[in-house]
């Protein structure tokens, strides 16, 4: 999810008194990944209960949405092992995520085509952000997390290999999942909702694995 949609600020260069510090980056974080984790698992929940009415698969939906509601819900825990958040944010997170909640179940009930491009857009601009709290750091502007280890919760989940444990390691990786739930949903925007299996289904995955190698031993038996 996008600060920059959220909170309004499209700004090139802010002043000098708004410039971004570790703990700015990390409120941003926290609040925006508790908001992030709900698309998926609105999806998820409203594809699982449609698939119980109609007594019928969802041709692999349904596991990669929850896939990535806990995915986003990861970020925000990887966030609250460097930041302990107070009252009040507790208090916008909490208002934030029940309207965000109830305006997208009613949208993807209307068009979930639509709101798997819209997800798309905003996942876009995660990525944005996230590179521009990596440009921070890589000059020199967040010092504090110049030699910062990233939280063992994140260093376990994300498999990190030594010396690419750091905080720059960290931020590369949650953009890189952002990244890959723009492409995600950007891809479900184009399929039919009804009747297009997903692609990215574990079982579709090994089928399309098996397939490739199949053309491979075709190929190279057919020059032989």
């Amino acid at each position: 999810m996008s600060p920059d949609i959220t909170l309004g600020q499209r700004t090139q260069t802010p002043p000098p008194n708004h410039l971004m510090t570790e703990e700015k980056w990390i409120t941003r974080f926290i609040f925006l990944e508790s908001v992030a984790g709900v698309p998926g698992m609105v999806a998820g929940m409203l594809r699982h209960l449609k698939s119980i009415r109609r007594m019928r698969r969802d041709n692999g939906w349904i596991e990669t949405l929850l896939e990535e509601a806990y995915n986003e819900r990861m970020h925000l825990l990887t966030f609250l092992k460097l930041a302990e958040p107070g009252p009040t944010m507790r208090l916008m997170v909490l208002g934030a995520q029940w309207v965000f909640f109830s305006g997208f179940s009613l949208a993807y009930l209307i068009s979930p085509q639509i709101c798997h491009r819209f997800v798309g857009y905003l996942e876009e601009e995660a990525v944005i952000t996230y590179s521009k709290a990596i440009h921070d750091l890589e000059n020199g502007h967040l010092p504090g997390w110049k030699s910062l280890q990233a939280p063992e919760m994140a260093i376990k989940y994300w498999q990190m290999p030594e010396g690419q444990r750091c905080m720059h390691s960290l931020l590369l990786y949650l953009r890189a999942g952002e990244a890959k739930h723009r492409d995600v949903n950007h891809a479900l925007g184009n399929l039919d909702q009804n009747t297009d299996p997903n692609p990215f289904a574990a079982g579709v995955r090994v089928q399309v694995q098996s397939v490739a190698r199949s053309a491979g031993v075709a190929s190279n038996a057919g020059k032989w």
